[in-house]
């Protein structure tokens, strides 16, 4: 969505070329390469464009230090004049408490990272054990030190602006500063290339995860005595279904955008993820079983258990983007001060999901018969 909204603002409408528009063909793009190829096309594509991406990442750091005639000791002096390097916050009822972001954030990357098909399937398609496991690890170094290089290129993007009069923030500010603040054009190309990079990647390979998932897991291919041409049509019908939903969630993003979409994504992965953690923890720690779709219908409870919550904790975020009555937004407010007395959940929602997804599970399972041998 947010590349999307990038190409429409700075590019596009001056071509007047419509957000929708612009949603659709790429996803159009998007289904013709992973029609055909699946994991293995999605491997090698996310590899050239990954490496588009970093380009543009280092890059934009090089042009940025020296226009700011800066080294990089001294732009990590300047961010730091600025309070831009801040990262213990101690306050217990803050919802950015440093440990609260440790212990969220961590079972962040274990439930988006190591239960999510997607990420897998990566590691899964490397043809032996010991290279998979090489991968995980390099990948995890190298994660570590481009996300530091993000958050630098945050940094100096920010004291750019502020010594050039640029008063674009959040999501727009990149864009703004490679495209309008007088760029030389070659970096204006790979920043567009980079930021086309950085959406398929994401894109593709959730398209694919969830269309094997779904296949795999809810159909049972493997089961199923299908023709190949059958279930050809078929996974081709489930793939084209999941790309309409991913259209829809487009539309959803731009109609509760606040222009800062990260947070937007770590609250929304607060509620998806967490029974999804929930459910891993219960299969890994208890023997108890548990029928039917039950373990479907309670986390779907405990998902809007989790939204009353958040809801209840944090009113002012619902009440600007779903615009609530007067009314609504009085009695939220004196809810959340009885109850929490001044305490904001963070990124902890994730663990508060899936513990309430594990003692739902808990309550409406059973210990498994044993077959005692006499």
């Amino acid at each position: 969505y947010l590349v999307i909204k990038i190409l429409e603002i700075f590019i596009l409408k001056d071509l007047h070329i419509s957000f929708t528009t612009t949603a659709v063909v790429i996803l159009i793009l998007i289904l013709l390469y992973t029609f055909k190829g699946g994991v293995k096309t999605i491997v090698w594509t996310d590899t050239l464009q990954t490496t588009f991406m970093l380009i543009s990442l280092i890059v934009g750091i090089w042009y940025l230090l020296g226009d700011l005639d800066l080294a990089i000791p001294h732009a990590w002096q300047s961010m730091k004049a600025q309070n831009l390097t801040h990262i213990f916050t101690w306050d217990g009822l803050s919802s950015h408490n440093f440990f609260k972001e440790i212990i969220g954030g961590a079972f962040i990357t274990v439930a988006m990272t190591g239960l999510d098909q997607e990420m897998m399937q990566k590691n899964i398609s490397v043809s032996n054990l010991k290279d998979s496991r090489k991968n995980m690890l390099l990948m995890g170094t190298l994660q570590m030190f481009v996300v530091f290089a993000f958050l630098f290129l945050g940094g100096l993007l920010f004291i750019y602006a502020q010594q050039n009069g640029i008063t674009a923030t959040a999501d727009d500010l990149y864009p703004t500063i490679a495209i309008q603040s007088g760029w030389p054009f070659l970096l204006t190309i790979i920043f567009i290339i980079g930021l086309i990079s950085a959406l398929f990647p994401s894109s593709d390979g959730a398209l694919t995860a969830m269309t094997s998932s779904f296949c795999l897991d809810i159909l049972h291919f493997k089961k199923k005595n299908w023709s190949k041409k059958k279930k050809l049509r078929t996974r081709l019908l489930v793939h084209a279904s999941f790309a309409l939903l991913f259209l829809a969630f487009i539309f959803f993003y731009r109609f509760i955008d606040n222009d800062s979409l990260i947070s937007i994504l770590l609250k929304l992965a607060g509620y998806t993820y967490g029974p999804l953690l929930g459910l891993f923890s219960f299969g890994i720690l208890t023997k108890r079983k548990i029928n039917g779709k039950k373990p479907l219908t309670l986390s779907l409870l405990s998902m809007l258990l989790t939204l009353i919550l958040d809801l209840l904790n944090h009113p002012n975020w619902y009440i600007q983007q779903f615009d609530l009555s007067p009314q609504m937004s009085h009695w939220a407010h004196l809810t959340s001060e009885n109850i929490f007395q001044g305490y904001k959940i963070g990124y902890e929602l994730l663990v508060i999901n899936a513990l309430i997804t594990f003692i739902l599970l808990f309550i409406f399972s059973k210990k498994k018969n044993t077959d005692v041998l006499s």
